[in-house]
């Protein structure tokens, strides 16, 4: 697969009239809203180039490095005197939006709305400098309309939104099944019905989608309904590993504040380190934080499956990432993209040798 691509455009202009529903990252929970809270720093604590730094997440699963790193005070212990103001999103366009306007500095998102900001910017914009999750995607159906992955055919399946990170991903595997679906409607031998994440399950109890290939942990809200996992993605991938949330930053800030991005890069490295020490801690930590964020704590019969699901890491996986940027071409969604030098992952390695572990790759696609 080569490993740089032209991306110009959309392919229609209904598609590019969508834009601000396509390639979002794979939110649940609250709307976007600004967080203004500071956190708190010890009076004799020395501050880094800059006074403050803004970090944006979307309250869930997927981003529980951020998620934890903020509730548990790691990010800020790296920081000394800077302090942290953070601001929570439920889309990847409107994260994208902040970080070029410079609301936020520092970004959690999924692999789509990054490339697609990456792009429509020319590659002026962001970089990804650091992984964060991988896996926590299924395809969760209703068990007496489907009990193989042939019975798909002719149901309703829903993916969160037209574009997005999964919609690709069950158009690829409707593809490569031989099946026919148009990518902007959504029909064919399959109905991909495209329903938001906190709707989801309310239309799957209605009996007006038959299943869904969602993130966590709606299809673990799913399954609490009565729905059965029939695949995992990660099955699909080899050593079962693809990104699903990537750490990006304005390339603005990262010129001009470099340690801040460093020490927010050892946070992020640290605080996945304790979440794979202490899983049952770091998921209980992870609940908290989205209580306080959008107001609502998961239940156990949903946050435990979720949870075993997902893996922290720092590896961005890069290649996967490449691998999911071709597939939305051969959805007909995007022309192919032009990747090389989305990634700037010098401050991470330079994080990962002082912390004694291994470099990561950036599959060809890294800045010079």
């Amino acid at each position: 697969m080569s490993a740089a691509r032209p991306l110009t455009a959309l392919r229609t202009l209904a598609v590019t009239a969508a834009l601000p529903l396509l390639l979002t990252a794979c939110g649940y929970g609250s709307a976007s809203t600004d967080d203004d809270r500071q956190a708190e720093v010890a009076a004799d604590a020395e501050k880094l180039s800059a006074d403050e730094v803004r970090i944006g997440y979307f309250p869930n699963l997927t981003h529980a490095t951020a998620l934890v790193g903020v509730q548990k005070g790691l990010f800020q212990k790296e920081l000394g005197g800077t302090t942290i103001k953070s601001a929570t999103f439920n889309a990847g366009p409107s994260e994208i939006e902040a970080l070029n306007s410079g609301s936020i500095d520092i970004g959690w998102i999924g692999p789509s709305p990054a490339i697609n900001g990456y792009t429509k910017a020319a590659g002026k914009n962001l970089r990804i400098i650091s992984g964060s999750a991988s896996g926590g995607v299924k395809l969760v159906v209703n068990p007496d309309k489907i009990k193989s992955e042939d019975d798909v055919k002719g149901k309703k399946i829903a993916t969160p939104q037209l574009g997005n990170t999964q919609d690709v991903a069950f158009l690829n595997w409707i593809a490569e099944k031989g099946w026919k679906v148009d990518a902007e409607s959504g029909s064919g031998d399959v109905s991909v019905v495209r329903t938001d994440n906190k709707v989801t399950p309310d239309a799957y109890k209605s009996g007006s989608i038959d299943g869904a290939w969602v993130p966590e942990p709606t299809a673990s809200k799913l399954v609490a309904e009565g729905a059965k996992v029939l695949l995992d993605e990660a099955d699909l991938w080899p050593d079962k590993k693809f990104v699903i949330t990537n750490v990006i930053v304005s390339q603005k800030f990262l010129k001009e504040h470099p340690d801040v991005v460093e020490a927010v890069l050892r946070g992020s490295v640290r605080t996945n380190e304790w979440i794979n020490a202490h899983p049952e801690e770091a998921k209980a930590a992870a609940n908290a934080a989205l209580k306080k964020e959008s107001g609502k704590a998961l239940p156990a019969e949903v946050i435990d499956p979720a949870w075993k699901s997902i893996t922290f890491l720092d590896d961005p996986l890069a290649a996967t990432l490449d691998t999911e940027a071709e597939h939305a071409v051969k959805a007909g969604l995007l022309e192919e993209p032009e990747l090389k030098g989305i990634y700037d992952l010098a401050p991470l390695n330079k994080v990962l040798q002082a912390e004694g572990k291994d470099k990561v790759d950036d599959a060809g696609l890294g800045a010079q």
